[in-house]
């Protein structure tokens, strides 16, 4: 087993190396990646580690030191529910900005850990809203940050539950389409980081792939709504905002591209389609 110390000055490495892969030079997400202990979350090792192509294989022993690497840690392997890539989250809270003394809204909390260097992001002057659909996962979570004071876990359906207004709401799975609360909910300068996934799930850009999953931010701004493609992902599916006929629509406009040159969520549908990525029933992903 590692040593405390020696495990500090690992978790501190893992840190930079990650925030480096994705280009992002931010001391306050640095210093909170560092200062939780990935460990405290995931339950007793060794732990199964998602290795791609090949499933999930388990560290050699419980040695915290085999988790502080960039990969998914199987919360739930049979269920495919992981604990997600470090350096994807470091991009996206990096791109959400948060500010000491803001509200964040944790949907998909999984087992908290994210939701935790959420709480060091938002600083005793913050507070989170961690939203967890799965029982099991929430208990846990509940469990595993009992420590921080200004979290509070809720289990339920991230789509519907009732919550404060956010500053961000940070959307931990891949959906169709908006819901309308996150929408409803932000205030003004708020952000919403919203993962939008087909049942493809994700593929790099190449010459015979296309991205089947992309995460947008946007910004509320009065009654207006910016938005600006940040990245690609793979993510578990938000069970409560899926359905077949957003879900193909989602694939054309995927198979269309431009979906890097979108600049509008607007809450209508009447919007012109040569100036629309995406359409659904009372909104649209829009170019300016």
């Amino acid at each position: 087993m590692t040593d405390p110390d020696e495990l500090k000055i690992v978790r501190r490495s893992f840190t930079k190396q990650i925030l480096a892969s994705v280009g992002v030079e931010d001391h306050h997400i640095e210093n909170a990646f560092a200062e939780v202990p990935r460990e405290d979350f995931l339950g007793p090792g060794p732990w199964p580690m998602r290795r791609f192509g090949v499933g999930y294989v388990d560290t050699p022993n419980a040695d915290p030191v085999y988790l502080y690497t960039d990969d998914l840690v199987g919360i739930s392997p049979e269920r495919h529910i992981n604990n997600g890539e470090p350096s994807l989250h470091a991009h996206l809270l990096w791109c959400a900005h948060p500010v000491a003394g803001e509200h964040i809204v944790h949907v998909g909390a999984g087992v908290g850990y994210y939701t935790a260097i959420m709480a060091h992001l938002a600083g005793p002057s913050g507070h989170v809203t961690g939203i967890e659909l799965e029982t099991d996962l929430a208990a846990r979570a509940k469990s595993n940050l009992s420590a921080y004071p200004n979290v509070k876990v809720i289990e339920g359906d991230g789509t519907k539950v009732e919550f404060e207004p956010a500053d961000i709401i940070y959307v931990n799975a891949g959906a169709t389409r908006p819901a309308d609360i996150w929408l409803d909910r932000l205030k003004d300068g708020g952000r919403l980081v919203l993962p939008m996934t087909t049942d493809d799930g994700y593929s790099s850009q190449s010459r015979r792939s296309r991205p089947r999953g992309a995460v947008f931010v946007i910004t509320r701004e009065g009654e207006n709504f910016a938005a600006r493609w940040v990245s690609g992902v793979a993510i578990y599916p938000c069970a409560g905002l899926r359905d077949e006929k957003s879900e193909d629509a989602l694939a054309k406009a995927f198979a269309s591209g431009g979906w890097d040159r979108v600049t509008r969520l607007h809450r209508s549908d009447n919007i012109a389609d040569d100036r629309c990525w995406l359409k659904g029933a009372g909104w649209a992903l829009a170019y300016d």
